[in-house]
């Protein structure tokens, strides 16, 4: 949902990448193509587990970046809660799917 948001360009998603955050327009495009494409690939990830795992690895670090983003602007750990549930539970995946390989 939040990648379809930077991709599309929701006025919210553009002034806080480029005025809370300090990040330029092009990044937000290339954050948010690379959400959309790891949420796709845990989807195919039911029947092509490799691709799970490495769509989970994904988002382990898009996450990471979206919790130190959030912190870094002074938004605090309720904002940065979301990114660090998402990051957990995308590390279960890649720990889960690494023990059956």
């Amino acid at each position: 949902m939040f990648g379809f948001m930077k991709v599309t360009a929701v006025p919210m998603q553009v002034e806080a990448f480029t005025t809370t955050y300090g990040y330029g327009i092009g990044f937000m495009y290339v954050v948010g193509t690379i959400e959309l494409l790891a949420g796709i690939g845990l989807v195919i990830g039911f029947w092509k587990p490799r691709i799970a795992f490495s769509s989970a690895g994904v988002i382990v670090v898009i996450m990471a970046g979206a919790m130190l983003t959030h912190l870094k602007s002074g938004q605090g750990m309720s904002v940065a809660a979301m990114p660090l549930i998402l990051l957990i539970l995308a590390l279960i995946v890649v720990i889960g799917r690494s023990k059956r390989a």
